[in-house]
């Protein structure tokens, strides 16, 4: 536990405020996965409610390795607005495997794949279930309720990602973090049972579609709001772990979030019911297989271990080399 904590801790210092930002933050996402549990069904429940703190507290792997294995960014997000209308109506169509000879990975992995990469998680799951295996259903399942995460935040949806283009730096974790802090306390996330998913490609580029529509609303408020407010009181400095740290202002957020009429609540839930939902889709797809059988198996938790010192000594020579 002592290891791991130091390994957020360099996480935090090695990539400051501004550069871009895992999605959600670590507290939503957590939340996220760990509320989908309670949709589940009796044949899955008892599982993966016994396995609740691996799920949940694994669910911020992927932002971790965002910065130390290669390709892993790109699974995060995509940057809808880099593609012609005529282009987004054929890519939820294609396959990867399409989409790659027709436009060349090297521009999709650019502009992200995230809906194609739950796709592939999804099967993974379900093959993990097939097969019984206990650890890889374990992270998995915690992977891909990041990943779902990822497609519901509209600013993961845009090559603005952070408002960078539009004077608006900084907006990002704004909205994914300092948002969900503040005001997460008073939001309601029961979403009823896991429903089945015949179509989970469509599933993933629904999300992303309405995820992408609410990004007028994001900038819009915001910029309406800093004129309004000013800079100055649009920031203020607070204490974080004895460290004054410049960050939006609490009477900002306020009324910014109210302005959002509890937008950031509603991208919440969809990301929990989604999670929920193709959890239970693998699981049907696998032939619903007796999850009480899988044996328990400690060793998962010491490879775990192994694996974030493996992405702690990369991130540590990727801040070396970086401009941020």
């Amino acid at each position: 536990m002592k290891t791991f904590k130091i390994f957020i801790l360099i996480t935090i210092i090695a990539f400051p405020l501004f550069a871009k930002p895992p999605i959600w933050g670590f507290y939503a996402h957590k939340l996220i996965n760990k509320q989908a549990i309670y949709s589940l069904p009796p044949g899955m429940l008892a599982f993966y409610k016994k396995h609740a703190v691996y799920i949940s507290e694994n669910a911020i792997n992927p932002d971790q390795r965002r910065y130390a294995v290669a390709n892993e960014a790109p699974k995060h997000y995509i940057d809808l607005d880099n593609y012609a209308d005529t282009t987004i109506k054929i890519l939820p169509k294609m396959f990867y495997s399409e989409a790659k000879k027709r436009f060349g990975e090297d521009s999709l992995l650019a502009h992200g794949i995230v809906p194609w990469h739950i796709q592939s998680m999804v099967y993974g799951l379900t093959e993990a279930f097939k097969e019984k295996d206990f650890k890889n259903i374990l992270r998995l399942s915690a992977d891909l309720g990041h990943y779902i995460g990822d497609a519901n935040v509209p600013l993961h949806t845009t090559k603005n990602y952070n408002g960078q283009l539009s004077n608006q730096l900084g907006i990002h974790g704004f909205w994914e973090s300092r948002l969900p802090e503040l005001f997460s306390e008073d939001y309601e996330y029961w979403i009823g049972k896991a429903d089945l998913e015949e179509n989970v490609g469509k599933r993933a580029w629904n999300a992303v579609f309405q995820a992408h529509a609410a990004l007028d609303s994001v900038f819009n408020f915001e910029k309406q709001l800093t004129q309004e407010m000013g800079e100055l009181k649009k920031f203020s400095i607070e204490e974080r772990n004895g460290i004054n740290t410049k960050t939006y202002s609490q009477a900002f957020s306020k009324r910014y979030h109210k302005m959002l009429q509890n937008q950031v609540n509603r991208q919440m839930k969809a990301s929990i019911k989604m999670v929920a939902d193709l959890w239970f889709t693998a699981w049907v797809n696998a032939g619903q297989p007796n999850l009480d059988q899988i044996p328990d198996d400690k060793l998962i938790l010491e490879e775990d271990i192994n694996d974030k010192k493996k992405w702690l000594k990369n991130i540590i020579n990727a801040r070396k080399e970086s401009d941020y």
